[in-house]
C-alpha cells in the first residue's frame, strides 16, 4: 500500500461529534502530479475489510493519472470502529453509517462527479449515500453485496456468526470471523497480504466493530436496520444514473441471486462476472483495470475508442418476426420438422406446419400461465427436434429469453454456463433435469416428457410439457417482445476459455435470418438437413422443412453418410432444393463412412443442392470427399462464430481458385468474400502479437481480423469487461474483434492464419500457425499437424506436433527422416517435432486444435517432463 495516500482526518460522526478517521486518498499525489480530478471515487468497504481492499484502485488511479490518462482522485474511507478509524464503543447501525459517511464527505467538502464503489456491507452504505447525494452523484459501482434477501435460506456463514453463542467468540474474542474470510480468496492470500488486512484488528479490543457489523444484518423484520435497508433497496430502483456490477460467482455469502437481485433493481447496470473469482473479488481479480476502464467510458459515451472508425450503416435485418412463417403457414398440411433421431421409445416424428404453429401457441400460452414472463430466461436442456423446436419459438413468442449451452460443452462447461446465465425456468428432458437437480441449477423446472411421480419430485418438476400446453389450449398470447428486447443467450464452444453467453435481440437473429436466405436461398420450399443444432433451430424462421438426423448431437462424429442419405430423402420430398449443413468433424465421419452407402442412398445425395460446413477449418481435401457424395451440390464453407454466425463465404471452386494465391502469400485457410451485409477489416500485428494498428483492408497484411454486420451480437452476457475488449463503436457502427488472426488478399478474399492468442514471437518476427501447419501436413506421413511456440515472448521457439497417418503409440521425438521432411516443408526454422497418438481437440466442434494446451505441455516436455499425452 501506498503510504502517501494514508492520512487521518478529523470530521463528525452522525452526531455532530469529532471523529478520527483514517482514509486513503491519492488527492496530495495527483496535486503533485499537477493534474485536475475528472471525479472522485468513493470506496466504502465491508466486513471485517477496511481500506487495504482498495489499495490497488488507488495505485492504478495515481499510476494512470501520471500517464496521461484521465485522473480520478480515490477516497477510501475506514468505517468508524473498523479499520484504523476511531473506536468509539457505540452501537452504529445502518442507518448511523449512512449518516456517518455524509458527515465525513460534507467535512471533506467533496465535489461532484462522484462514483461510489461498496463491497460487501459497505455497498449498501455507500448506495444509501448515493441516494441522498444526487446531486453529487454521477453513478454507482460495486463488488459482491447485497441490499435485499431474495428468498430461501440466509447463506451458512453468516448464519453461524449470527448464533448468539458464537457471535462474540467467533467475531470479537477471537479473530476466527476475520481468517474465515481471508480465507475465501481465489487463489489464497499471500503471508503479507494477510498480515495487511489483520493489521488494524490485532486484539479484541479492536474487533469490536467487526461483531457489532455482524448483529447489524438485519434478518428479521423488527430488527433495527431494517427499515433503512428497505429504503435503500427501493431507492436504488430510482437511481437514473450509470452502474457496474463486478462480481465472483464462488461467494459462499453473497451468491448469484444477490446479483439477480441487484440487475432487477438497475437493469442499467454493467455487469462482469470474473469466472473463478469469490467474496473477495478485489483480491481475486483485477477489478482496478475494470472500474477505471468503465470510468473512461462514461466520459466517453458515443465515442469511438481510436483507431477504430465508425463502420458504415449496413443493410437492416427483416422486420419480419422469428415466428412469422409459423403465424403464415398455420393452416398449411406442408412438413415443418421430420425428427429422424426421436427420443428413446418414439418412433420418428413428422410434424406439419399447422400442428407445430398450433403447438408453439399452445406452449407459449401455457408457459405465460405457469408464471414465464417477458424478459425470463429460460434455459433449453431439449436434444434437437420438435420438441426442442416447438418450445423456443414459444418463448420466443412471449419474450422470454431463451439460453441455449449444449451439452458439448461437458458436464462442468454445462453447469458453468447455466449458473452464469441464471435462468428463472429451466425446459429438458430427464438427462438435463437430473444435472440440475444434482448441481444446483437454479429455476422453475418443467419435464418435456411424462415422469413417474417420485422421479418428478426428486427431480422438482413442477410442471410436464403437456400439461403446459393444455393449460394453454386457448392460445390466448400476451403482446409479443420488440425488435429490440433480447431474444436468446447462446454460448460459445469453450474452445478459447471458458464458455461465454452471446446475447441476441430479435432485431439480429431477424438479421441473421435475412443473411442466411438472402446468401443461400434459404427459405419457403427448401429441405434443411442440419446436424448442428443451432443452425437447425433456424430453420421455421426461415420457412424451411427441417430435418434432424438420427445422430448423437454432442458427438459430430456420431453422423454417418447413411444417416444423412435418409435425413436427405426425408427433407427432398415435396420440396424445391435440398440444403445440407455439417460441422466439419460430422462432414469427416460422413465421408469415412460413405461406403456403406446404398445405390438409393446415392441417388437422395445426388438431389442435394448446396451443402454448408462451418464451425471450424474445413479442408479443401474433405470437401472434395464429400462433393463427390453430392456430385449436384455447391460447396461451401461460411467463416463466422457465435458472436457472428455469417460472415464470409467460400465456394470449393472459389478455394481451387485461390490456391495459387495460398503459394505466394502468408497462407491460411480462405474463407472467402465479406457477404453483402458485412464488412471486414484487418488491424495489424506489432511485433509482440498485439492487434494494434488501425483496421484497414490493404491486402497481404497480417493481423487481427474484425467485422462489422447487422446480425452481430448484441454483447456478452454479464461480462461488461469482455464485451468492451472485443466491440468498438455503437449501433450499427459496431466492429468485432474476432480474436481470429488473417489477411485479405488482392482480390479481397479473407484468409484465417489462426487464433490471436496462439501467435508466435519469435527473434525473427511473428509467425502465424496455420501456413506452417498446412506446408507440414503436406508431408505424406502426416495427418494432422499443429504449430506452437515455446519460450519467452519475442524469442520463442516453434515446435511442430504432429498426429501421423499410421497412429503413433505413444508420444515421442520424431525419427530422423520424419523430422527432416517436416523441417523441409516449411520456411521457418522447427525446433523440435514431436509425434503424438492424436492432437487434443475442444469439446463441441471435436476439429478445432488446442493449441494452447500444447504449447504448455510441449514447454513442460521439453524441459524434461515426462513423455505423457497431451
Amino acid at each position: 500500500m501506498d503510504a502517501a495516500s494514508s492520512r487521518l482526518v478529523i470530521a463528525p460522526d452522525a452526531q455532530g461529534r469529532p471523529r478520527t478517521w483514517h482514509l486513503l486518498d491519492n488527492g496530495a499525489r495527483l496535486a503533485e502530479l499537477g493534474v485536475t480530478a475528472t471525479g472522485t471515487i468513493l470506496c466504502v468497504h465491508g466486513n471485517p475489510t477496511w481500506s487495504y481492499l482498495w489499495r490497488g484502485l488507488v495505485s492504478a488511479a495515481t499510476d494512470a493519472a501520471g500517464l496521461g490518462d484521465p485522473a480520478w482522485r480515490v477516497i477510501a474511507v475506514d468505517q468508524l470502529d473498523m479499520g484504523f478509524s476511531e473506536r468509539t464503543g457505540e452501537t452504529r447501525g445502518l442507518p448511523g453509517r449512512v449518516s456517518d459517511l455524509s458527515s465525513l464527505t460534507d467535512a471533506l467538502e467533496l465535489n461532484g462527479p462522484v462514483f461510489t464503489l461498496g463491497h460487501d456491507w459497505g455497498g449498501p452504505i455507500s448506495l444509501g449515500w448515493a441516494i441522498d447525494h444526487p446531486q453529487l452523484l454521477a453513478g454507482v459501482m460495486l463488488l459482491n453485496t447485497a441490499v435485499h434477501h431474495p428468498g430461501g435460506p440466509i447463506p451458512v456463514p453468516l448464519r453461524l456468526a449470527l448464533s448468539a453463542p458464537v457471535l462474540g467468540p467467533a467475531t470479537v474474542s477471537t479473530p476466527a470471523f476475520l481468517e474465515s474470510t481471508l480465507a475465501l480468496a481465489h487463489p489464497p492470500l499471500t503471508a503479507d497480504l494477510k498480515r495487511g488486512y489483520r493489521a488494524p484488528y490485532r486484539t479484541a479490543g479492536r474487533r469490536g466493530g467487526i461483531g457489532a457489523f455482524v448483529a447489524d444484518i438485519p434478518i428479521g423484520a423488527d430488527h433495527p436496520s431494517r427499515a433503512e435497508l428497505d429504503r435503500i433497496a427501493d431507492g436504488v430502483r430510482n437511481l437514473r444514473r450509470p452502474a457496474l456490477l463486478l462480481w465472483g460467482p464462488l461467494d459462499p455469502i453473497f451468491s448469484d441471486n444477490y446479483l439477480d437481485d441487484l440487475i432487477e433493481r438497475m437493469p442499467q447496470a454493467d455487469v462482469h462476472r470474473f469466472e473463478g473469482a469469490g467474496h473477495l473479488v478485489a483480491e481475486d481479480a483485477d477489478y482496478a483495470s475494470a472500474v477505471l476502464a468503465w470510468l473512461d467510458e462514461q466520459q466517453a459515451v458515443g465515442q469511438l475508442d481510436p483507431p477504430f472508425q465508425p463502420a458504415t450503416a449496413v443493410a437492416a435485418g427483416s422486420d419480419r418476426p422469428l415466428w412469422h412463417h409459423l403465424e403464415a403457414l398455420r393452416d398449411s398440411s406442408g412438413t415443418a420438422l421430420v425428427e429422424l433421431a426421436p427420443p428413446r421409445g418414439r418412433t420418428p416424428r413428422v410434424v406439419s406446419w399447422r400442428l407445430l404453429s398450433r403447438r408453439v401457441r399452445q406452449i407459449a400460452a401455457g408457459l405465460t400461465r405457469c408464471g414465464v414472463k417477458s424478459g425470463d430466461r429460460v434455459s433449453l436442456l431439449i436434444p434437437p427436434g420438435a420438441d426442442l423446436t416447438a418450445v423456443l419459438y414459444a418463448c420466443l413468442r412471449i419474450g422470454a429469453v431463451v439460453v441455449v449451452a449444449d451439452a458439448g460443452l461437458g458436464l462442468g462447461g454445462l453447469t458453468r454456463a447455466v449458473r452464469g446465465a441464471r435462468p428463472d425456468h429451466i425446459v429438458g428432458a430427464a438427462p438435463g433435469l437430473t444435472a440440475a437437480r444434482a448441481l444446483g441449477w437454479p429455476g422453475q423446472r418443467i419435464a418435456t416428457a411424462r415422469l413417474a411421480p417420485g422421479a418428478k419430485r426428486a427431480l422438482g418438476v413442477s410442471h410436464l410439457l403437456a400439461d403446459v400446453a393444455r393449460l394453454g389450449f386457448d392460445e390466448e398470447l400476451p403482446p409479443p417482445p420488440s425488435a429490440a428486447d433480447t431474444a436468446a443467450v447462446l454460448f460459445t464452444s469453450g474452445s478459447t476459455g471458458p464458455a461465454k453467453g452471446v446475447v441476441y435481440t430479435h432485431a439480429q437473429l431477424a438479421a441473421l435470418c435475412k443473411a442466411l436466405a438472402d446468401q443461400y436461398g434459404v427459405g419457403t420450399g427448401t429441405g434443411l438437413v442440419a446436424g448442428f443444432a443451432p443452425f437447425a433451430l433456424l430453420g421455421p424462421a426461415l420457412g424451411a422443412r427441417s430435418v434432424t438426423p438420427d445422430m448423437n448431437v454432442t458427438s459430430p462424429k456420431t453422423l454417418t453418410a447413411s444417416a444423412v442419405a435418409a435425413a436427405v430423402a426425408a427433407a427432398n420430398v415435396d420440396t424445391d432444393s435440398t440444403v445440407v449443413f455439417l460441422s466439419p468433424a460430422a462432414l469427416s465421419n460422413v465421408v469415412a463412412t460413405a461406403d456403406a452407402l446404398t445405390a438409393a442412398d446415392h441417388s437422395a445425395l445426388g438431389r442435394v443442392e448446396l451443402f454448408l460446413s462451418a464451425g471450424a477449418p474445413v479442408s479443401e481435401s474433405l470437401l472434395t470427399a464429400a462433393s463427390a457424395l453430392m456430385p449436384a451440390a455447391s460447396a461451401h464453407t461460411p467463416y463466422g462464430m457465435t458472436e457472428g454466425l455469417l460472415l464470409t463465404d467460400v465456394s470449393l471452386q472459389g478455394i481451387w481458385a485461390s490456391a495459387a494465391v495460398a503459394a505466394d502469400g502468408p497462407g491460411g485457410v480462405c474463407v472467402g468474400f465479406p457477404t453483402a451485409t458485412t464488412q471486414v477489416q484487418i488491424s495489424p500485428l506489432d511485433e509482440n502479437g498485439n492487434a494494434v494498428g488501425a483496421p484497414m483492408d490493404a491486402p497481404n497484411v497480417t493481423g487481427e481480423i474484425v467485422v462489422s454486420a447487422a446480425h452481430l451480437k448484441d454483447r456478452y452476457d454479464r461480462l461488461w469487461l469482455t464485451n468492451e475488449a472485443a466491440t468498438r463503436g455503437t449501433g450499427a457502427g459496431r466492429w468485432h474483434r474476432t480474436g481470429d488472426v488473417g489477411h485479405l488478399d488482392e482480390q479481397g478474399r479473407l484468409w484465417v492464419e489462426g487464433r490471436l492468442p496462439h501467435v508466435i514471437t519469435t527473434a525473427a518476427g511473428v509467425l502465424t500457425p496455420v501456413g506452417p501447419e498446412q506446408a507440414i501436413e503436406s508431408v505424406p506421413a502426416i495427418a494432422r499437424a499443429a504449430v506452437v511456440g515455446v519460450g519467452p515472448a519475442g524469442t520463442q521457439q516453434v515446435v511442430a506436433v504432429v498426429e501421423t497417418i499410421r497412429p503413433a503409440p505413444r508420444v515421442s521425438l520424431a525419427s530422423t527422416e520424419l523430422a527432416a521432411s517436416v523441417r523441409a516443408s516449411v520456411s521457418h526454422p522447427i525446433a523440435a517435432v514431436l509425434v503424438v497418438p492424436r492432437l487434443p481437440t475442444d469439446i463441441r466442434h471435436n476439429s478445432k486444435i488446442n493449441r494452447t494446451r500444447l504449447a504448455d505441455w510441449a514447454t513442460r516436455l521439453l524441459a524434461g517432463g515426462r513423455m505423457v499425452r497431451p
